[in-house]
């Protein structure tokens, strides 16, 4: 296999070895070095568990989403204390926070200079941002940042996208990315997602992910996708994110670089009833997840809003003293594995596309559709199943994937798959292997051509596939 240097140098955090809380005080950004991608997801996945702070307009509404069209004065914290934030992570032993730059509604909590809903227009003139990113490396805990590509208040919506709409998000991010020292993971929401709906292709993922790299090449990307995209690979992802508020799990046996996100409220805002309300029980974040997830290759994110004065309250302060209290890092963590990441369109999506054999009802078009729900079968006596696609020109493939389906068992029903490309000399094969897991995605020796073609061998079962991949990732020549 071939991994671009791209892949293997884009990451997150520093060399410092991770020696608990204590041992993470950050080193000056000029001092850092470029680490590759696998060295940093291995450090991403042994800082363990981290804060969520969700904090913006939606707080002072009683509202998972803020109004959009509320004024920026109701964004009013009285008593901000990103202090306290820093030791109630500590006290829970977290290793980093990540908060809530800009969530779903579009309004920002720094001092930004575009034109957006922020606390520049808000009295008193905090820089939550400032304040978090201070706290929390002064306490020796590293720097994560949440940035909704949706934005209600400025009209960033599905079918709604211009190119002024794409520079005011390059501009912010170039704010974020350039005013507040290393950052070291964006976790990114509202991009294809089922509820907003925005794709990959009216927002850049490749442009955004890029513009992130070329100013923090150490900073990894994490976009909240898993609702869209199979649990299995790296789609639009340096690291896997399970929202598992939503119900998304982190499969047993799973060697992907992962985080799981859950709140310890009921809701990702604070909500007045909250002081009083239940909290999730420290023995539950500990032994139902914590110590579960790590050794499943994943980083619990636990969220803990502060109020509307900017504290946390004291039902949540002590819960996480609690849990503090309860647990204690295995040491030292399965590493993960080298995994291909996935940035660009699929080449596949929409071409033309034959197939060995298909049932009535179910064509080959299933497999290329861009819908990971909808599947194509061969027919049961097809014993050599095999998908052509023909992309209608040239072009260079670097990253294969294959999915399966719903109808059938991949693993069991097929003992391995080879992937062509049609050349001058007729089919060459790219790649050839052994099934061994439902989400199939191989870095391959780049090649330039217009159609491709998998092939599989059947054990005589019932057998789909949701999806055939083709991509164009960058290689060391173009990095």
């Amino acid at each position: 296999m071939s991994f671009s240097r791209r892949e293997f140098n884009y990451g997150l955090l520093s060399a410092t070895a991770l020696k608990g809380p204590a041992g993470l005080v950050p080193a000056p950004a000029e001092a850092r070095e470029s680490k590759s991608l696998l060295e940093l997801q291995r450090k991403f996945v042994d800082l363990r568990f981290g804060m969520f702070l969700h904090f913006n307009m939606a707080t002072f509404q009683d509202r998972e989403w803020g109004d959009p069209t509320s004024p920026s004065e109701l964004f009013h914290p009285t008593a901000l204390d990103t202090d306290e934030w820093a030791a109630a992570a500590r006290s829970a032993k977290m290793t980093w926070g990540c908060l809530t730059t800009r969530h779903h509604d579009g309004f920002c909590i720094w001092t930004t200079k575009t034109e957006a809903g922020r606390v520049a227009k808000a009295e008193p003139q905090i820089d939550i941002v400032r304040s978090y990113v201070d706290s929390f490396r002064k306490a020796g805990l590293r720097v994560g940042l949440y940035y909704s590509i949706l934005s209600l208040r400025d009209d960033i919506r599905h079918f709604n996208v211009t190119p002024e709409k794409i520079r005011l998000i390059k501009d912010q991010l170039t704010e974020l990315f350039t005013n507040y020292g290393e950052i070291d993971i964006l976790i990114t929401d509202g991009w294809d997602a089922p509820w907003s709906r925005i794709t990959y292709e009216e927002v850049s993922f490749r442009e955004i992910y890029d513009h992130i790299k070329s100013m923090q090449p150490n900073c990894l990307i994490c976009d909240l996708n898993a609702a869209s995209y199979p649990t299995g690979g790296l789609y639009y992802s340096d690291i896997k994110a399970f929202e598992q508020n939503a119900g998304q799990r982190v499969p047993q046996g799973s060697d992907l670089p992962a985080l799981s996100c859950v709140t310890i409220t009921d809701g990702w805002f604070w909500k007045q009833q909250d002081l009083h309300g239940n909290l999730k029980p420290a023995e539950t974040v500990v032994n139902e997840w914590l110590v579960p997830l790590n050794r499943r290759h994943c980083n619990l994110i636990l969220n803990a809003p502060p109020t509307r004065e900017g504290k946390l309250a004291p039902n949540v302060v002590q819960r996480l003293a609690e849990i503090g209290r309860l647990w204690s890092p295995e040491q030292p963590s399965a590493q993960v594995t080298q995994h291909p990441v996935i940035t660009t369109p699929n080449l596949a999506k929409g071409k033309p596309i034959h197939a060995s054999s298909s049932p009535d009802t179910v064509g080959p078009d299933l497999a290329n559709d861009g819908n990971f729900r909808s599947s194509w079968s061969p027919e049961d006596s097809d014993t050599a199943p095999w998908l052509e696609v023909d992309l209608q020109s040239e072009h260079r493939v670097s990253v294969i994937a294959l999915v399966q389906g719903q109808r059938g068992d991949l693993l069991s029903t097929a003992k391995s798959f080879k992937f062509e490309c049609w050349t001058r000399s007729g089919w060459t094969t790219m790649v050839e292997s052994s099934i061994h897991s439902a989400t199939m995605v191989l870095a391959v020796r780049p090649v330039t051509a217009s159609k491709f073609r998998v092939s599989l061998t059947s054990n005589r079962g019932p057998l789909s596939i949701a999806d055939i991949g083709l991509y164009n990732e960058p290689s060391d020549a173009e990095s």
